[in-house]
């Protein structure tokens, strides 16, 4: 039995779908659209079809440089505009990805190999930041707090923090970027933003187009495409940004607090995400959350279940189920409906997962379901299983592609002991049919986030995000952006004259 693939040939609706917001072949930097000033050529391409998306010359440091300065002089004008006025640029925001849901979900496929399902979820969630960022407009409070000094008031207001400095990944572009970037807009700041240059539309120039149809002013929000090793420097050192939002690997990210000098730093890196399968688990619920969690997007998310680690009383019959199930993911074309494994996003990061199913095979793992990537650009590989134990490569190392590894547990404690032996500490999950034993164990799992009876990958949930040990700093979402991208200043006020001890 093999993995079903579908092809699915390009329309001319599709192309047309791609011109509404473009040509991309500029960046809004420093308050008008033009070619970056850096060497070379950026090229942007479908991972699935191969064909070329857009072109534009990178941004350099000397275009970082003005981006800083215009957005530290836009930032004071849109600060002092009015909460409901900010509110309403995030509400048109939200309206525009609505009104043109189509036209914004033909980028996000053709240009990060997401499906059809996985774009839905990925745009729904992202106008939800948006309508979420337009309440938080009003609810930046201060406090008037008591003072021991007689006719003195203490007020503690809050304040944007000024300029932020955004870094955003390609695996859900245009969300991952939108949740920091709403947020801080909404609050008051202005915002730099450096994109992926495997995504540099959707996690980027996209958003800038639909910001600026939604009326946000001039030299608020730039974007900066460009490589890393060309501009990365010029964004990260700068005493301008007081906050840096960074969303990518856990060695990046250390060379980032290494440059960052005195700022905020909100990292979400790496992870390495457990999902246990207790012995009182229900096992069909549990293998149909763990494929999911393992093949989601490709496997492509930081959340991803990286590891399955299964109780021995289980674990035969899970495998088995697991294999059959995952063996018939339908595997090709990412626009096409029926598909829900689609391309790995370039020539890289496939190498990069065949090479740890192989090193992992060297180590003892037992490959049990696998195959050869398929698709014009030859990106999309199938589900791939393995079973070995917590040090193979694709168990101790971060995979992020469509490669899981089953490990056996002796036990609860044992499965405990598995999980937490990682670096990694974003996301987790545990399967059982006692909520309290469950609760329990989710409490010792060293994560930021742990679900119980769910697959590490809450696709629909964007209410926090944040990792442990070395999966970041920060927390991403909800409330918690209040905090982030704000700050304080306390102001007293002496409303009585009193003398001072002067001798």
């Amino acid at each position: 039995m093999t993995t079903t693939t579908t092809t699915t040939a390009p329309s001319a609706s599709a192309h047309d779908l791609l011109a509404g917001f473009g040509p991309f072949d500029s960046m809004p930097i420093g308050g008008r659209w033009r070619p970056g000033g850096g060497e070379g050529v950026l090229t942007d391409h479908d991972p699935w079809s191969g064909d070329q998306l857009a072109e534009l010359r990178p941004a350099s440091a000397a275009d970082v440089e003005e981006a800083y300065d215009v957005a530290r002089r836009a930032q004071v004008g849109w600060a002092q505009r009015l909460p409901a006025e900010r509110a309403e640029v995030m509400l048109r925001a939200a309206a525009v990805i609505e009104e043109r849901h189509d036209e914004v979900a033909a980028w996000v496929t053709a240009e990060s190999g997401g499906t059809v399902g996985k774009v839905a979820v990925e745009l729904a969630v992202t106008r939800a930041v948006f309508l979420e960022a337009a309440g938080m407009t009003h609810h930046a409070e201060g406090a008037i707090l008591p003072s021991d000094i007689p006719g003195k008031e203490n007020r503690v207001y809050r304040r944007p923090v000024g300029v932020v400095c955004l870094i955003s990944p390609w695996d859900f572009p245009i969300y991952l970027t939108s949740r920091s970037l709403a947020p801080a807009l909404a609050l008051g700041n202005a915002v730099v933003l450096k994109p992926s240059s495997e995504t540099p539309v959707t996690g980027g120039l996209l958003l800038a187009r639909i910001l600026e149809l939604a009326g946000l002013p001039e030299g608020v929000l730039s974007v900066v495409a460009g490589p890393s090793s060309e501009i990365g420097d010029a964004l990260v050192a700068s005493r301008v940004p007081r906050v840096l939002s960074f969303t990518g690997s856990t060695e990046a990210g250390i060379a980032i607090s290494r440059t960052a000098g005195l700022k905020r730093l909100l990292l979400e890196l790496g992870g390495n995400a457990p999902l246990v399968v207790l012995d009182d688990a229900d096992l069909p619920y549990a293998v149909e959350s763990a494929v999911f969690g393992s093949f989601y997007n490709s496997g492509q998310i930081c959340m991803i279940a990286n590891r399955v680690i299964v109780d021995r009383t289980l674990h035969d019959d899970f495998v088995e189920a697991f294999v059959e199930r995952a063996r018939g993911l339908t595997v090709g074309d990412p626009s096409d409906p029926r598909t829900f494994v689609g391309p790995v996003i370039s020539r890289r990061q496939l190498d990069s997962v065949r090479d740890k199913v192989d090193r992992s095979v060297a180590a003892g793992a037992r490959l049990l379901l696998g195959g050869d990537s398929v698709g014009p650009a030859g990106l999309t590989l199938p589900p791939h299983v393995l079973v070995g134990d917590n040090t193979v490569p694709t168990a101790s190392e971060e995979v992020f592609g469509p490669a899981i590894t089953i490990v056996l547990a002796e036990g609860e404690a044992h499965a405990l002991e598995l999980a937490n032996q990682t670096e990694y500490g974003l996301s987790s999950a545990v399967h059982t049919r006692d909520h309290r034993r469950g609760l329990a164990f989710a409490l010792r799992i060293e994560a930021g986030m742990t679900h119980l009876n769910d697959s590490p990958v809450n696709e629909e949930d964007n209410t926090a995000y944040g990792g442990e040990k070395q999966s970041g700093l920060g927390r991403f979402g909800g409330r918690w952006s209040l905090d982030e991208f704000t700050t304080h200043q306390w102001v007293s006020v002496q409303h009585d004259p009193r003398p001072y001890p002067l001798s």
